[in-house]
């Protein structure tokens, strides 16, 4: 099926309001909180005017100026219709909204709908539809045409010479939607009880009205299934305006002879779909003047508007941070008012503000507003080729863009074609830069061919730059090795062949490519299907939106529940579980999975210890290279005594150490724990390890870092005086950090992690990584504070108070940074 051009439509709504559509009948809702069955009591042109509003609702979504609608209601007391006007006759049809783009006010005026004490024909409503349509359609030929007509075929109608109305129709091109209030319907499937032989006769005319119709321009079907389609994601496709450019290949500049160039058009081939937006109100009593609006609340949208400030206050003054100018976006009402509004702000207009742009911790001038561009052209160039089978499926991140040929150049097309053909064949795929106007700032991206039938095209997306492209190398999960360079094949932390043979039937158990519906032939179907997979934030904030703005309380007209169409995909099929629960349990047992149940928390009576397991020295996931050789060890016994004495030794250590390093290594920290044992006086001193020649300890460095957990705060200086890697080694020594203060026994290096955590900050204020180091702290803040956390080392941290605290506002700008957080904020933030 074509895509329907988007717009430029009209739709006639013809409505029932004769006196049978003011009865009432009982409206299922959904359930309540508990599960209880609720309902409601209303009229059927109440819930026939839920339907005419949510259609109408769906053109004010769109905003299209081409959307258009009008309503005519048959059955009214008054007569008011063009074919009245001219010839008479038709009474008891009214022009109750004239064509236009639908708003607000639209919704209100339906809302104002009463059933009337006279029937109407609903015949005369569609030859006045139809003449309607025709008459402000007279220059617009080209226009989609529709009507719908909405009715409980509880009254009688004139249908002589009705085929001569289906011709009319037809030869229009006019679509007719018949919505019945109660239709019989086998599908859904509801059949009215004690129906009338009016109404009957009146259902049957109907489906010979639509059938009779061409081209499956006539519908028909009843109110409720109609309500349930409207919350149906529909994924409209529509035509996209072809773009003129211009496709190069080699430089048509200087070496003209081997280069060509041809002109191409350019559409869109995706376009990526966001949820509906929300606006921001604010509620205003009515004026007490008028005594109609006493009591009542108005609502009013609230803008935002850009103010330009310095900040003048003495506090700012005295401490050297003279003035900073402050961007502050804020609410602002229809009657101008701000919030928030500062005493110490001097305001500034924008005029007397030049354009910056920030490069470190300063801010680079630019009066132009921009700097300099590259002098482009319009244009597609090619810039080489690379085989398909290389492309990354990771790397897309724009839309898809089709690249045809001129639909009207025969060389454009042959030229075009070619270059297509032959880059089919070779299979290979086409790096392109991609100019949109003169001037315009380049992208980079790949042509990949698609050959069709009748037509040859590329496809176009954008590409990232390397440097846009991080890797990340992780150690492989299938292999182990010890401190001594030895490859471990059996451990707890290895799968064996059963395990392996378990998941695989696992696995295999829970094939989703042959669990749908079976076709003819007995074979199944995918169960899963990308083109009926919607987005449940999307078309539930759409029906959420719609909903809203089409019943007068949602307390006693709650949300109807999504689509079974956008839910079906959240629970895996029957079938598939019923297969896989065998397999599932051999997992169980060969993994000897078991439900933990969970643990009171235990106060501590020593701190943060946690015990050692009994492989964790031996075993390194990353370590590669030659063994090397351990220096001699404490006894097992000895360990308690050792730890002992850690906290006498730790406010010596310091002054202990001579060495340049900044950290301590394992085996310098054990020297020093064992020398300062004896001073307890309780058990005789244990003889020093003697030194063994080794090599540089190692530094722990993980794949991907520049700080190793061994010297973090000896990587991060030597890192720094690069200059060029401050970003990543400030995230990387934050990572560091964490890690170690998370480890068992990390209060031996607890005074090393102070002076890392003192270094840190430092850096993050002068080198305007701000925002950094208050993650850093907030998520280390989260790690002590946790079940398990290591609250001792924060407790040391907040005896160092505000220093080591949250970089503020006023503190940043002192440098020429910028901070979210408040003064107070910071300064509270230790005290937590």
């Amino acid at each position: 099926m074509p895509a329907e051009r988007a717009g430029y439509t009209v739709t006639m709504f013809l409505l029932d309001v004769s006196p049978s559509m003011g009865a009432t009948r009982t409206v299922a809702l959904p359930d309540g909180p508990n599960g209880e069955a609720r309902s409601i009591e209303m009229t059927k042109l109440e819930w026939s005017l839920q339907f005419v509003k949510m259609k109408i609702q769906e053109m004010i979504f769109n905003g299209r100026k081409t959307d258009q609608c009008g309503v005519i209601i048959f059955g009214s007391d008054e007569t008011d219709n063009i074919i009245n006007e001219k010839n008479g006759g038709y009474d008891n049809v009214s022009e109750y909204i004239q064509i236009g783009q639908p708003n607000t006010d639209t919704l209100a005026k339906l809302d104002e709908l009463r059933a009337s004490e006279t029937a109407g024909d609903p015949i005369d409503a569609l030859i006045v539809g139809i003449e309607t349509q025709d008459v402000y359609l007279e220059k617009k030929r080209t226009w989609t045409r529709k009507i719908i007509i909405v009715t409980d075929g509880e009254n009688p109608m004139e249908i002589e010479d009705w085929e001569a109305t289906v011709k009319k129709m037809a030869s229009l091109n006019i679509s007719v939607t018949v919505v019945g209030v109660d239709f019989d319907d086998d599908e859904l499937p509801y059949h009215e009880e004690d129906k009338s032989a009016m109404k009957r006769a009146n259902e049957t005319f109907y489906a010979r009205l639509t059938s009779s119709l061409p081209d499956g321009l006539g519908l028909l079907g009843t109110l409720e299934r109609a309500l349930l389609s409207l919350s149906y994601p529909h994924i409209k496709e529509t035509k996209s305006a072809l773009l003129a450019t211009t496709l190069r290949l080699g430089d048509v500049a200087t070496r003209e002879n081997e280069a060509i160039e041809f002109g191409v058009r350019l559409a869109k081939c995706t376009s990526l779909a966001r949820a509906g937006g929300w606006k921001k109100f604010v509620g205003r009593d009515v004026d007490m003047e008028d005594v109609e609006g006493e009591g009542k609340v108005t609502f009013k949208e609230v803008k935002r508007r850009t103010e330009y400030f310095i900040d003048t206050s003495s506090d700012a003054d005295a401490e050297g941070k003279g003035t900073a100018t402050q961007d502050a976006s804020m609410d602002v009402d229809e009657e101008g008012g701000r919030e928030g509004e500062g005493t110490h702000l001097e305001k500034v207009e924008k005029e007397q503000l030049v354009r910056g742009f920030k490069y470190g911790s300063t801010y680079v001038p630019c009066p132009d507003g921009q700097f300099e561009k590259l002098n482009t052209k319009k244009g597609i160039d090619i810039c080489g080729f690379f085989q398909q089978k290389n492309f990354n499926r990771s790397y897309p991140m724009s839309e898809v863009w089709y690249v045809y040929a001129p639909p009207t150049s025969v060389p454009d097309q042959l030229a075009f074609s070619s270059v297509v053909q032959a880059m089919f064949e070779k299979g290979v795929l086409a790096i392109a830069r991609m100019v949109s106007r003169d001037g315009g700032d380049p992208k980079m991206g790949v042509l990949s061919p698609v050959v069709w039938q009748s037509v040859d095209v590329l496809l176009w997306v954008q590409m990232p730059f390397a440097d846009d492209v991080r890797h990340y190398t992780f150690p492989p999960l299938s292999t182990l090795t010890s401190r001594s360079g030895e490859r471990i094949t059996k451990h707890p932390y290895l799968p064996t062949e059963e395990q392996f043979e378990a998941m695989d039937k696992f696995v295999d158990a829970m094939d989703l490519t042959e669990a749908g519906e079976k076709d003819e032939d007995g074979s199944r179907h995918p169960w899963f299907d990308p083109r009926l997979s919607y987005n449940p934030s999307i078309h539930r904030t759409k029906q959420a939106q719609f909903h809203s703005a089409v019943v007068p309380d949602l307390a006693s007209h709650p949300l109807p529940p999504p689509h079974p169409e956008l839910t079906k995909y959240f629970d895996r099929p029957r079938r598939v579980t019923k297969a896989a629960r065998d397999a599932l349990e051999e997992c169980k047992d060969v993994f000897k999975v078991k439900e933990v149940p969970k643990r009171a928390p235990m106060a501590r009576k020593h701190g943060h210890m946690h015990a050692l397991d009994e492989d964790e020295d031996m075993i390194l996931l990353d370590q590669k290279g030659p063994p090397r050789k351990r220096p001699a060890t404490v006894a097992p016994s000895s360990t308690l005594q050792v730890l002992d004495s850690a906290s006498q030794v730790r406010a010596g250590k310091k002054k202990a150490s001579t060495s340049d390093s900044e950290t301590e290594t394992e085996s310098e920290e054990g020297e020093l724990l064992l020398e300062a044992k004896p001073k307890r006086g309780a058990e005789p001193g244990l003889p020093t390890p003697t030194a063994s020649p080794e090599p540089e300890p190692d530094p722990q460095r993980a794949p991907g870092r520049i700080i190793g957990n061994t010297f973090p705060l000896k990587d991060f200086r030597r890192n720094l005086m690069q200059g060029d890697v401050v970003t990543k080694a400030v995230e990387d020594l934050g990572i560091v950090v964490r890690e170690i203060v998370g480890r068992p026994f990390a209060s031996r290096r607890m005074d090393e992690m102070v002076e890392c955590l003192e270094a840190l900050r430092e850096t993050c204020l002068s080198e305007d990584e701000v925002d950094m180091w208050n993650a850093i702290l907030t998520g280390l803040k989260e790690d002590c504070m946790a079940e398990n956390g290591n609250r001792e080392f924060w407790t040391e941290l907040q005896k160092l108070g505000r220093k080591i605290s949250l970089i503020s506002s006023p503190e940043a700008q002192k440098l020429g940074g910028m901070s979210d957080i408040s003064e107070s904020v910071a300064g509270a933030f230790m005290q937590q």
